[in-house]
C-alpha cells in the first residue's frame, strides 16, 4: 500500500482513476511549426524558477555562453560514454525508479507535514519536482514503453502537478505585484493609504506650512499652493496604488485559498489514490516495452534525446529573435495570448529536452538550457501577472485612480515579458560582431 493511498498497488496493465487530466498546452495558431504539444505538466507548468527553486541550483554562466566564437548554442550536448556498457531498459528503468522513489519520499513528508505550511509546500514542489521528470520522460521515451499505460499515467501526472501549481503561483504573483507596485510608486501601498483617503499628499502638508506662517516672518502665497492644471501622473499614480493592491490582494488571496481547498480535496481523492499507486508501481517494476531489452541504451535512447531537442531548435527558429534581440523593441507590449503562447510552448520543450539530457548524461548538466528555462520562467511569470493585473482592471465600479494604477502595473509587467524575450535570445543565439556590447 502506497503512503496516502488505497487499496493494493494498482498493476500498469489497468487504467488509473478518474477522468484524463490535462495532457499540456497545445499549439496554437500562429505558432512555431514542428513544436509539438508537449505533455509535463498542467496549467502553470511547474516552476523551476518564481515558484520555488525544485531544480538543482546552478551558477549564472551567460557571459561564457554568450561568448564569440560563432558556435551554434541550439546544437545538442554530448551524449556520456557510460551508455555503451548497458542495454536501453536498465537506464531507462532506473531513471524512473529513482524518481518514483522521490515522488513517494515527498508525498510521505507531505502527510507528515501536518499544520507546518513551510514543510508542506517545500514537499508539495518536490512532489511536483517527480512528477514532472517521469511526465517528461515517459513523453520523450514513448517509444520503449508500453504506450497505453504510460499515456494514461503522464495525462494523471499532469493533472496532480497542475493542480499543486496553483497555490504556489497565486502566492508568488501576489509577491510580484506588490513589490512591482511599491517599485513603481516609491513607497508602499500601507504608506500611501492615508493620503489618500484625505486627497492630501505631501504636497498639500507643504502648502498647509506655507499658509500659515513660520517663525523667520508672515505668511506669503506659495507656488505650490497655487491651482495648477498641469496633470499629474506620479500623483494620480500614488492615488490609486493603494486600493490597487488591496484589491489584487483580495483577489489573489482568495484564488490562492481556493487553490488550496482543491490541492487538499484532489490530495485525498480516490484519483489520486490511484496516481499514488500506479507510481508505486514505477518504482518497483517499469513497463517498458520489449525492444527496451534488445536495443544498447547508447543506440536507442540518444536519438529519442535528440528529437526532443530538434522539436525545441525549431520551435525557437520560429520565434521573433531577430527583433525580440534589440532592446526596448516594444514588441511584447501588447497583451496577447496569441503572441505569448509560442514562448510558453519553447519554455515546456526547453524542459522536456533538459530532462532528457539528465537522464543520458545526469554527470554533464545542460547549462545552456537551465539559463534558457530561467529566462522563459521569467516571461511566463511575467506575463501572468500582467494578465492578473488587466483582469482587476476590469473589475466594475473601480475608481478611476485605481484604474490607471492598474494599467501602469500592467504595463510594467508587459515590459519585463519584453525583457525576458531579450535575455532569452541573449543566451540561446550566439554574440555576433555588429551586437556587441
Amino acid at each position: 500500500m502506497t503512503p496516502g493511498g488505497a487499496g493494493v498497488a494498482q498493476r500498469h496493465d489497468q487504467p488509473t482513476g478518474g477522468p484524463a487530466g490535462r495532457t499540456g498546452i497545445g499549439y496554437e495558431p500562429g505558432g512555431a511549426p514542428g513544436a509539438r504539444s508537449a505533455v509535463v505538466d498542467g496549467p502553470y507548468g511547474g516552476n523551476d524558477g518564481m515558484y520555488g527553486p525544485d531544480d538543482a541550483p546552478y551558477a549564472p554562466m551567460m557571459a561564457s555562453r554568450s561568448g564569440d566564437d560563432g558556435t551554434d548554442r541550439g546544437a545538442a550536448p554530448d551524449i556520456g560514454a557510460d551508455l555503451a556498457s548497458h542495454m536501453a531498459d536498465e537506464v531507462l528503468a532506473d531513471y524512473l525508479h529513482q524518481q518514483s522513489a522521490d515522488f513517494l519520499r515527498s508525498l510521505r513528508l507531505h502527510r507528515e507535514s501536518g499544520s507546518d505550511a513551510e514543510g508542506a509546500g517545500e514537499a508539495a514542489r518536490q512532489l511536483r519536482r517527480a512528477a514532472r521528470r517521469i511526465s517528461a520522460t515517459l513523453h520523450t521515451f514513448r517509444p520503449l514503453t508500453e504506450e497505453s499505460w504510460a499515456d494514461q499515467l503522464r495525462s494523471e501526472l499532469g493533472w496532480l502537478s497542475g493542480t499543486l501549481a496553483r497555490e504556489q503561483a497565486c502566492a508568488a504573483r501576489r509577491e510580484r505585484l506588490m513589490a512591482a507596485l511599491q517599485r513603481l510608486t516609491g513607497r508602499g501601498p500601507e504608506r500611501g493609504d492615508r493620503g489618500d483617503r484625505t486627497g492630501r499628499g505631501e504636497r498639500g502638508k507643504r502648502g498647509d506650512r506655507t499658509t500659515t506662517g513660520s517663525s523667520t516672518g508672515p505668511a506669503t502665497p506659495s507656488a505650490s499652493s497655487a491651482p495648477s492644471t498641469d496633470p499629474d501622473p506620479d500623483g494620480a499614480l500614488s492615488a490609486g496604488a493603494a486600493r490597487a493592491g488591496a484589491l489584487l490582494d483580495r483577489q489573489l488571496t482568495l484564488a490562492r485559498t481556493r487553490a488550496h481547498s482543491a490541492a487538499l480535496q484532489a490530495l485525498g481523492s480516490a484519483r489520486f489514490h490511484a496516481v499514488a499507486d500506479s507510481v508505486a508501481v514505477l518504482a518497483s517494476e517499469a513497463p517498458l516495452a520489449r525492444t527496451a531489452a534488445e536495443l544498447p541504451a547508447d543506440e536507442a535512447l540518444p536519438p529519442l534525446a535528440e528529437q526532443a531537442h530538434r522539436r525545441l531548435t525549431e520551435a525557437v527558429a520560429a520565434l521573433p529573435l531577430s527583433r525580440a534581440g534589440y532592446p526596448y523593441n516594444a514588441a511584447a507590449l501588447a497583451a496577447d495570448q496569441r503572441q505569448d503562447a509560442p514562448w510558453h510552448q519553447v519554455r515546456m520543450l526547453v524542459r522536456l529536452s533538459r530532462y532528457a539530457r539528465e537522464l543520458i548524461a545526469p554527470e554533464a548538466g545542460d547549462l545552456l538550457l537551465a539559463e534558457a528555462g530561467r529566462a522563459l520562467e521569467w516571461h511566463r511569470d511575467a506575463a501572468e501577472a500582467a494578465a492578473a493585473a488587466a483582469a482587476a482592471a476590469r473589475t466594475p465600479r473601480i475608481a478611476p485612480a485605481t484604474a490607471y494604477a492598474l494599467g501602469v502595473l500592467h504595463a510594467d509587467q508587459r515590459h519585463e515579458v519584453e525583457a525576458a524575450r531579450f535575455a532569452f535570445g541573449r543566451v540561446w543565439l550566439p554574440r555576433t560582431p555588429d551586437r556587441k556590447g
